[in-house]
């Protein structure tokens, strides 16, 4: 196997409170894309590291990342305007031609155990198609697809004359979901490099995942078994449990591995 790894990095953040982006929070003294990265360039499988970054900003963001990344091995490339498709398919035109499997992982999930990340290779060897996810706990509701604003009116408000608070966005509960055979998919998603190609190629590529992407070619996606610790970081508690994490990895919770470069 000749593995190249996409990090798509282009994301803009907007669910990440703040003025510093999710991807340039301190996790343990660095950067969290810069965790991230480690986590592959430290694996002896791995033979590529590709980061997409933001198309606009692009030059910025070589200033800042470039020279931690390029000591890592990694190629930068300007990533998609608008979606992250675009910026994987930007990716994808870096991928070295000899590379036989492609494996594409979200920036902002910087905690990806040792074993998850040698599971998902070790079936990847066997099928086209590997993607890692975890059992859901919680009960799940479709609910109504606009949300509304709920207005809490006291009635001395009222004869003050004042309008009432406004609460939070609420919706309503549309059914019940039967969660027996419902995952929540995690990444790296690892593809056979000519039908992750294939996927790209296709002329809609409106999806959440890589993997549904190749499911659209009729190609059967392998799930293993995820861990609830390669979270994604996408909101400011988010990143203290992954600092929580990363303490205890630092620990020795994984095995040391022999570094690439």
């Amino acid at each position: 196997m000749k593995l190249t790894v996409i990090i798509p990095a282009a994301g803009k953040s907007t669910r990440f409170e703040g003025p510093v982006s999710k991807l340039e929070q301190d996790l343990g003294g660095r950067p969290v894309l810069q965790r991230t990265v480690e986590v592959f360039s430290k694996h002896p499988e791995v033979d590529h590291i590709i980061v997409a970054g933001p198309h606009e900003g692009f030059e910025e963001f070589k200033v800042r990342h470039g020279d931690k990344l390029g000591l890592l091995g990694v190629t930068l490339c300007r990533g998609g305007v608008t979606h992250r498709w675009e910026t994987v398919r930007a990716a994808l035109d870096e991928v070295p031609e000899d590379s036989t499997h492609i494996a594409v992982h979200d920036a902002a999930r910087p905690c990806v155990p040792l074993d998850l990340l040698e599971r998902v290779l070790e079936a990847a060897s066997k099928y086209p198609a590997v993607i890692p996810a975890i059992a859901v706990s919680d009960t799940l509701k479709r609910v109504s697809a606009e949300a509304t604003k709920d207005v809490d009116i006291d009635p001395l408000d009222a004869i003050l004359g004042d309008a009432g608070k406004t609460l939070t966005d609420v919706r309503r509960v549309e059914a019940t979901l039967d969660r027996a055979n419902v995952m929540a998919v995690q990444t790296p998603q690892v593809f056979e490099a000519e039908i992750l190609r294939r996927a790209y190629a296709q002329s809609d590529l409106t999806s959440t995942d890589d993997a549904g992407l190749v499911e659209r070619l009729g190609v059967e996606v392998t799930v293993v078994e995820g861990d609830p610790r390669n979270l994604k970081i996408t909101r400011p508690v988010d990143l203290e449990l992954a600092r929580a994490i990363l303490k205890v990895k630092m620990k020795g919770d994984d095995k040391p591995l022999h570094k690439r470069f």
